[in-house]
C-alpha cells in the first residue's frame, strides 16, 4: 500500500476517496482534507460535487464497476455504509481488497463486542461491516462514533414552527460534534500507518445527553423556552411513515428507540487523534442556531 504521508515539500499528495461525500459529515472531512493538500475524490448519486476542487465520479457503492474506477489511483478510503444490510457490501469489499487502499471505516458506539446479536439493525449493519472488512483481511482504521450533533437538524422544521420537537425518544448518548469526527477522521487518513494500531477509536461528545437535554440546549443558543415530547412507538412510526420515511429505516430507528440501552461512555479519543478536547453540544448549537429560526 502507498505511504500517504510525506515529508514537508515533497512532491505527492494523498488521494483519497471518501463516501458520503454529499452529507453532513462527508462534507467536513472533504473540506479538511482539502486545506491539508489533499486529492480528494467523492463517490456520489449526483452530479453536484459535494464542494469545488473535490473530483466526483458518479456511481454506487453496491456498483462494482463504479468503486473500481473510483478507487483507481487511490491511497486510503474513508468509507460510511449506508444501507441497512452489509450483503450488498460482499462486491464493495471484493474491491477494496484488490485496489488495497487505507480504509478508515466509520462505525458506531453502540456495538457491544461481547454480544452475538446488537441490540438494534443499525448497530447489527455496523458490527457486519466489521467483521466484512477485518475477514477480507483489509485491517481497516474504525471509528466508533457516537451520534452525530448533526442529526439534530432533522429537528429545524419542527423548532421552526413552533416550540416543541416530537419524535420517539432513544437512549442517552454522549453526543459528539461531526466537526470533531472529521477532525479525528482526517487526522487517521493522513498518518502515517506506523502511527496507528489495530483499535477502535471510540469517538465521544464531552457529556451524555437525552434528546431533552439537546433540545433544550438549542433553546438556550436561540434564547427559546423549547421542550422534546417523546411519542410511543406507533405513533412515532405513522408519522415518519407519512413523512415519506423509507418503511426499512422507520422500523430500524424505531427499533433503536426501544432497544438501544442508555450509554454513559466518554472517552478522550477525540483529543488523543486532534490534540484538542471533544466540543460541547451547547457549542454546536450556537454555531447552528441560524438553521432552526
Amino acid at each position: 500500500m502507498p505511504d500517504i504521508t510525506r515529508p514537508p515539500g515533497a512532491r505527492h499528495s494523498p488521494s483519497i476517496l471518501v463516501t458520503g461525500a454529499a452529507g453532513n459529515l462527508g462534507r467536513e472531512v472533504v473540506d479538511r482534507l482539502q486545506t491539508q493538500g489533499a486529492r480528494v475524490r467523492s463517490l456520489l448519486h449526483h452530479q453536484a460535487g459535494p464542494r469545488p476542487g473535490a473530483e466526483p465520479v458518479i456511481g454506487d457503492l453496491t456498483d462494482p464497476s463504479a468503486v473500481r474506477a473510483a478507487l483507481v489511483g487511490i491511497d486510503a478510503v474513508f468509507l460510511i455504509w449506508p444501507l441497512l444490510d452489509s450483503a450488498p457490501a460482499h462486491d464493495l469489499v471484493a474491491e477494496l481488497a484488490a485496489a488495497a487502499p487505507r480504509v478508515v471505516y466509520l462505525s458506531s458506539t453502540a456495538i457491544d463486542d461481547e454480544a452475538a446479536h446488537q441490540s438494534d439493525p443499525i448497530v447489527q449493519v455496523h458490527a457486519d461491516m466489521e467483521a466484512l472488512l477485518h475477514d477480507a483481511g483489509l485491517r481497516p482504521r474504525t471509528l466508533r462514533s457516537d451520534t452525530l450533533a448533526s442529526n439534530a437538524r432533522g429537528w429545524s422544521a419542527q423548532l421552526r414552527a413552533g416550540d416543541v420537537v416530537s419524535g420517539p425518544d432513544v437512549a442517552r448518548t454522549a453526543v459528539v460534534d461531526e466537526r470533531d469526527v472529521a477532525d479525528a477522521a482526517v487526522a487517521v487518513l493522513l498518518a502515517h500507518q506506523d502511527q496507528l494500531d489495530d483499535e477502535p477509536s471510540v469517538l465521544t461528545g464531552p457529556a451524555v445527553l437525552s434528546r431533552a437535554d439537546q433540545v433544550a440546549l438549542i433553546g438556550a443558543a436561540l434564547r427559546r423556552r423549547l421542550r422534546f415530547r417523546a411519542l410511543p412507538a406507533d405513533l412515532a412510526r405513522s408519522r415518519m411513515l407519512a413523512d415519506g420515511r423509507p418503511e426499512r429505516l422507520v422500523e430500524a430507528l424505531i427499533a433503536a428507540s426501544v432497544c438501544r440501552p442508555d450509554s454513559n461512555r466518554t472517552t478522550d479519543h477525540v483529543e488523543r487523534l486532534t490534540g484538542r478536547p471533544a466540543g460541547t453540544f451547547a457549542k454546536w448549537a450556537i454555531d447552528h442556531a441560524a438553521e432552526f429560526s
